[in-house]
Protein backbone atom coordinates (compact mmCIF):
# COMPACT_ATOMS: atom_id res chain seq x y z
CA UNK A 1 0.00 0.00 0.00
CA UNK A 2 1.38 3.40 -0.96
CA UNK A 3 1.56 6.38 1.39
CA UNK A 4 0.27 9.48 -0.35
CA UNK A 5 -0.03 13.14 0.56
CA UNK A 6 -2.76 15.64 -0.17
CA UNK A 7 -4.27 15.23 -3.64
CA UNK A 8 -2.52 17.53 -6.11
CA UNK A 9 0.23 18.53 -3.68
CA UNK A 10 3.95 18.53 -4.25
CA UNK A 11 6.62 17.09 -2.02
CA UNK A 12 9.70 18.32 -0.20
CA UNK A 13 12.70 16.19 0.76
CA UNK A 14 14.70 16.92 3.89
CA UNK A 15 17.94 15.22 4.93
CA UNK A 16 19.86 15.36 8.21
CA UNK A 17 23.17 13.54 7.89
CA UNK A 18 26.05 13.09 10.32
CA UNK A 19 28.73 10.60 11.14
CA UNK A 20 26.40 8.11 12.84
CA UNK A 21 23.22 8.14 10.78
CA UNK A 22 21.45 9.83 7.87
CA UNK A 23 17.75 10.55 8.31
CA UNK A 24 15.49 11.49 5.41
CA UNK A 25 11.90 12.69 5.28
CA UNK A 26 9.40 13.28 2.50
CA UNK A 27 7.01 16.12 3.39
CA UNK A 28 3.68 17.02 1.84
CA UNK A 29 4.17 20.70 1.02
CA UNK A 30 0.44 21.48 1.41
CA UNK A 31 -0.13 19.94 4.84
CA UNK A 32 3.43 19.98 6.21
CA UNK A 33 3.01 16.35 7.22
CA UNK A 34 5.75 13.74 6.88
CA UNK A 35 4.51 11.04 4.50
CA UNK A 36 7.65 8.88 4.32
CA UNK A 37 10.88 8.37 6.26
CA UNK A 38 14.12 6.55 5.72
CA UNK A 39 17.17 6.05 7.95
CA UNK A 40 20.57 5.11 6.55
CA UNK A 41 24.13 4.90 7.91
CA UNK A 42 26.16 8.07 8.47
CA UNK A 43 27.26 9.93 5.35
CA UNK A 44 29.94 12.31 6.62
CA UNK A 45 32.59 12.23 3.84
CA UNK A 46 35.28 12.87 6.45
CA UNK A 47 34.43 9.48 7.98
CA UNK A 48 33.09 7.38 5.13
CA UNK A 49 35.13 8.93 2.31
CA UNK A 50 33.67 11.14 -0.44
CA UNK A 51 32.79 8.36 -2.91
CA UNK A 52 31.04 6.19 -0.32
CA UNK A 53 29.25 9.17 1.25
CA UNK A 54 27.82 10.27 -2.09
CA UNK A 55 26.76 6.75 -3.05
CA UNK A 56 25.12 6.23 0.32
CA UNK A 57 23.04 9.39 -0.01
CA UNK A 58 21.99 8.56 -3.56
CA UNK A 59 20.77 5.15 -2.38
CA UNK A 60 19.00 6.67 0.61
CA UNK A 61 17.18 9.24 -1.56
CA UNK A 62 16.07 6.43 -3.85
CA UNK A 63 14.75 4.42 -0.92
CA UNK A 64 12.82 7.43 0.40
CA UNK A 65 10.93 8.03 -2.83
CA UNK A 66 10.43 4.38 -3.69
CA UNK A 67 7.17 4.19 -5.72
CA UNK A 68 6.07 1.33 -3.47
CA UNK A 69 5.95 3.82 -0.60
CA UNK A 70 4.81 7.03 -2.29
CA UNK A 71 3.19 6.87 -5.67
CA UNK A 72 4.60 9.28 -8.27
CA UNK A 73 6.59 11.20 -5.63
CA UNK A 74 9.66 11.74 -7.78
CA UNK A 75 7.70 13.65 -10.41
CA UNK A 76 6.29 16.01 -7.77
CA UNK A 77 9.39 17.01 -5.77
CA UNK A 78 9.55 20.80 -5.47
CA UNK A 79 12.67 21.11 -3.32
CA UNK A 80 15.31 19.08 -1.53
CA UNK A 81 17.22 20.35 1.52
CA UNK A 82 20.47 18.63 2.48
CA UNK A 83 21.78 19.48 5.96
CA UNK A 84 24.93 17.42 6.18
CA UNK A 85 28.13 17.08 8.16
CA UNK A 86 31.44 17.30 6.34
CA UNK A 87 32.85 19.47 3.58
CA UNK A 88 30.32 22.10 2.35
CA UNK A 89 32.16 22.22 -1.00
CA UNK A 90 31.76 18.46 -1.47
CA UNK A 91 28.03 18.60 -0.73
CA UNK A 92 27.46 21.59 -3.03
CA UNK A 93 29.16 19.68 -5.83
CA UNK A 94 27.09 16.61 -4.99
CA UNK A 95 23.87 18.65 -5.04
CA UNK A 96 24.67 19.87 -8.56
CA UNK A 97 24.57 16.24 -9.78
CA UNK A 98 21.03 15.56 -8.54
CA UNK A 99 18.29 15.50 -11.13
CA UNK A 100 14.52 15.51 -10.62
CA UNK A 101 14.83 16.67 -7.02
CA UNK A 102 13.49 20.20 -7.46
CA UNK A 103 15.48 23.08 -6.07
CA UNK A 104 18.36 21.58 -4.09
CA UNK A 105 19.69 23.52 -1.10
CA UNK A 106 22.67 22.47 0.99
CA UNK A 107 23.65 23.59 4.48
CA UNK A 108 25.54 22.38 7.56
CA UNK A 109 23.95 19.91 9.96
CA UNK A 110 23.98 22.69 12.57
CA UNK A 111 21.06 24.59 10.98
CA UNK A 112 18.26 22.18 11.99
CA UNK A 113 19.21 22.23 15.68
CA UNK A 114 19.64 26.02 15.53
CA UNK A 115 16.11 26.24 14.13
CA UNK A 116 14.79 24.13 17.01
CA UNK A 117 16.67 26.23 19.57
CA UNK A 118 15.67 29.72 18.46
CA UNK A 119 12.58 29.34 16.20
CA UNK A 120 14.28 31.56 13.63
CA UNK A 121 15.07 34.30 16.17
CA UNK A 122 18.53 35.54 17.24
CA UNK A 123 20.33 33.17 19.58
CA UNK A 124 22.62 30.16 19.61
CA UNK A 125 22.72 26.45 20.17
CA UNK A 126 25.36 24.19 21.69
CA UNK A 127 25.30 20.68 20.29
CA UNK A 128 27.23 17.71 21.64
CA UNK A 129 27.02 14.22 20.22
CA UNK A 130 30.03 12.21 19.08
CA UNK A 131 31.36 15.64 18.03
CA UNK A 132 30.30 19.16 19.01
CA UNK A 133 29.67 22.61 17.57
CA UNK A 134 28.23 26.04 18.35
CA UNK A 135 25.80 27.60 15.88
CA UNK A 136 24.25 31.06 16.11
CA UNK A 137 21.85 33.39 14.35
CA UNK A 138 22.72 37.08 14.63
CA UNK A 139 20.40 40.04 14.98
CA UNK A 140 20.68 40.54 11.22
CA UNK A 141 19.55 36.98 10.49
CA UNK A 142 22.94 35.69 9.38
CA UNK A 143 24.02 32.30 10.65
CA UNK A 144 27.42 31.46 12.11
CA UNK A 145 29.26 28.26 13.00
CA UNK A 146 32.08 27.64 15.46
CA UNK A 147 33.93 24.48 16.39
CA UNK A 148 33.05 21.17 14.81
CA UNK A 149 36.72 20.61 14.07
CA UNK A 150 36.64 16.89 14.77
CA UNK A 151 38.48 14.73 17.25
CA UNK A 152 41.95 15.51 15.91
CA UNK A 153 41.64 19.18 16.81
CA UNK A 154 39.24 18.91 19.73
CA UNK A 155 35.46 18.97 19.97
CA UNK A 156 34.91 20.19 23.56
CA UNK A 157 31.75 18.90 25.17
CA UNK A 158 31.51 15.99 22.74
CA UNK A 159 31.16 12.35 23.62
CA UNK A 160 34.63 11.70 22.27
CA UNK A 161 36.28 14.47 24.29
CA UNK A 162 34.45 13.56 27.49
CA UNK A 163 35.31 9.89 27.02
CA UNK A 164 38.94 10.72 26.23
CA UNK A 165 39.40 12.83 29.35
CA UNK A 166 37.75 10.30 31.63
CA UNK A 167 39.67 7.38 30.16
CA UNK A 168 42.97 9.22 30.60
CA UNK A 169 42.26 9.59 34.32
CA UNK A 170 41.04 5.99 34.58
CA UNK A 171 44.30 4.77 33.04
CA UNK A 172 46.26 6.71 35.67
CA UNK A 173 44.14 4.95 38.29
CA UNK A 174 45.02 1.56 36.83
CA UNK A 175 48.70 2.56 36.82
CA UNK A 176 48.40 3.36 40.52
CA UNK A 177 49.17 7.08 40.24
CA UNK A 178 45.66 8.33 41.02
CA UNK A 179 43.36 7.20 43.83
CA UNK A 180 41.06 4.36 42.83
CA UNK A 181 37.51 5.41 41.93
CA UNK A 182 34.48 4.08 40.12
CA UNK A 183 36.01 5.43 36.90
CA UNK A 184 38.75 2.79 36.88
CA UNK A 185 36.20 0.03 37.42
CA UNK A 186 34.08 1.48 34.63
CA UNK A 187 37.03 1.34 32.25
CA UNK A 188 37.62 -2.35 33.03
CA UNK A 189 33.94 -3.07 32.42
CA UNK A 190 33.97 -1.07 29.18
CA UNK A 191 36.83 -2.98 27.58
CA UNK A 192 36.88 -6.23 29.54
CA UNK A 193 40.61 -5.69 30.15
CA UNK A 194 42.16 -5.63 33.61
CA UNK A 195 45.30 -3.48 33.61
CA UNK A 196 46.65 -0.20 32.22
CA UNK A 197 48.99 -1.68 29.55
CA UNK A 198 46.26 -3.86 28.06
CA UNK A 199 43.75 -1.00 27.99
CA UNK A 200 46.26 1.44 26.52
CA UNK A 201 47.24 -1.04 23.82
CA UNK A 202 43.57 -1.63 23.02
CA UNK A 203 42.78 2.04 22.40
CA UNK A 204 45.87 2.52 20.25
CA UNK A 205 45.33 -0.54 18.07
CA UNK A 206 41.60 -1.23 17.79
CA UNK A 207 40.05 -0.11 14.49
CA UNK A 208 36.96 1.15 16.30
CA UNK A 209 38.86 2.89 19.09
CA UNK A 210 37.35 6.35 18.50
CA UNK A 211 33.83 4.98 18.66
CA UNK A 212 34.67 3.05 21.84
CA UNK A 213 36.08 6.21 23.42
CA UNK A 214 32.91 8.17 22.61
CA UNK A 215 30.76 5.26 23.83
CA UNK A 216 32.31 5.65 27.29
CA UNK A 217 30.70 9.10 27.71
CA UNK A 218 27.26 7.92 28.94
CA UNK A 219 28.91 6.00 31.76
CA UNK A 220 30.96 9.07 32.69
CA UNK A 221 27.79 11.17 32.85
CA UNK A 222 26.10 8.60 35.09
CA UNK A 223 29.11 8.49 37.43
CA UNK A 224 29.25 12.29 37.56
CA UNK A 225 25.58 12.38 38.60
CA UNK A 226 26.35 9.78 41.28
CA UNK A 227 29.08 11.99 42.75
CA UNK A 228 32.25 10.41 41.29
CA UNK A 229 34.76 13.27 41.54
CA UNK A 230 37.07 12.24 38.64
CA UNK A 231 34.02 11.89 36.36
CA UNK A 232 32.76 15.29 37.49
CA UNK A 233 36.18 16.82 36.84
CA UNK A 234 36.31 15.37 33.31
CA UNK A 235 32.83 16.72 32.60
CA UNK A 236 33.59 20.16 34.02
CA UNK A 237 36.80 20.43 31.99
CA UNK A 238 35.26 19.56 28.63
CA UNK A 239 32.20 21.78 29.21
CA UNK A 240 34.40 24.69 30.28
CA UNK A 241 36.11 24.62 26.87
CA UNK A 242 32.77 24.43 25.05
CA UNK A 243 31.41 27.36 27.07
CA UNK A 244 34.57 29.39 26.37
CA UNK A 245 33.99 28.81 22.67
CA UNK A 246 30.31 29.76 22.95
CA UNK A 247 31.10 32.89 24.99
CA UNK A 248 33.34 34.16 22.20
CA UNK A 249 30.44 33.76 19.79
CA UNK A 250 27.93 35.52 22.05
CA UNK A 251 30.28 38.38 22.88
CA UNK A 252 30.94 39.07 19.21
CA UNK A 253 27.36 38.71 17.99
CA UNK A 254 25.19 39.79 20.93
CA UNK A 255 27.35 41.70 23.41
CA UNK A 256 25.64 41.72 26.81
CA UNK A 257 22.12 41.16 25.43
CA UNK A 258 20.60 37.98 26.90
CA UNK A 259 19.72 35.49 24.16
CA UNK A 260 18.30 31.95 24.09
CA UNK A 261 20.92 29.20 24.15
CA UNK A 262 19.69 25.82 23.06
CA UNK A 263 21.25 22.66 24.48
CA UNK A 264 21.14 19.87 21.92
CA UNK A 265 22.09 16.24 22.39
CA UNK A 266 21.95 13.74 25.23
CA UNK A 267 25.23 14.91 26.76
CA UNK A 268 24.26 18.55 27.27
CA UNK A 269 20.74 17.68 28.42
CA UNK A 270 21.96 15.28 31.09
CA UNK A 271 21.34 16.48 34.65
CA UNK A 272 25.05 16.50 35.47
CA UNK A 273 25.84 18.67 32.43
CA UNK A 274 22.99 21.10 33.07
CA UNK A 275 24.21 21.65 36.62
CA UNK A 276 27.77 22.28 35.40
CA UNK A 277 26.62 24.60 32.60
CA UNK A 278 24.57 26.77 34.97
CA UNK A 279 27.59 27.02 37.29
CA UNK A 280 29.84 28.04 34.39
CA UNK A 281 27.34 30.65 33.18
CA UNK A 282 27.05 32.14 36.66
CA UNK A 283 30.82 32.19 37.21
CA UNK A 284 31.42 33.99 33.92
CA UNK A 285 28.32 36.24 34.04
CA UNK A 286 27.36 34.74 30.69
CA UNK A 287 24.10 36.32 29.52
CA UNK A 288 22.21 33.38 28.04
CA UNK A 289 18.91 31.65 28.74
CA UNK A 290 19.40 27.90 28.49
CA UNK A 291 16.73 26.05 26.55
CA UNK A 292 16.75 22.25 26.18
CA UNK A 293 16.29 21.03 22.63
CA UNK A 294 14.40 17.79 23.04
CA UNK A 295 13.06 17.32 19.51
CA UNK A 296 15.24 15.41 17.01
CA UNK A 297 17.18 17.37 14.36
CA UNK A 298 14.95 15.99 11.61
CA UNK A 299 12.08 18.07 13.06
CA UNK A 300 14.28 21.12 12.57
CA UNK A 301 14.76 20.00 8.96
CA UNK A 302 10.99 19.79 8.50
CA UNK A 303 10.54 23.32 9.84
CA UNK A 304 13.25 24.67 7.55
CA UNK A 305 11.63 22.97 4.57
CA UNK A 306 8.33 24.70 5.29
CA UNK A 307 9.86 28.08 6.15
CA UNK A 308 12.04 28.54 3.07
Amino acid sequence: MSFVGTVGSTYLIGVDGGGTKTELILVDSASGEIVARHVAPGCNPSHAGPEKAGALLVAALGALIDPAKVADAKAKIAATHLYLAGSPVFWREFAATLRDHGRVITGPDSLPVLELATDGAPGLVLHAGTGSFVAARGFDGTTHYAGGLGWKFGDPGSGFDLGRRALAHALLELQGWAPASALGDALRAHTGLADAPANTRFFYTDAEANARIAAFAPRVLALAAEGCHPAQAALAATLAELVAQARLVTQKLFGETPVPCGLSGAILNHEASIYALHALAENHAWAVRFRPVTEPPIEGVRRLLLRR
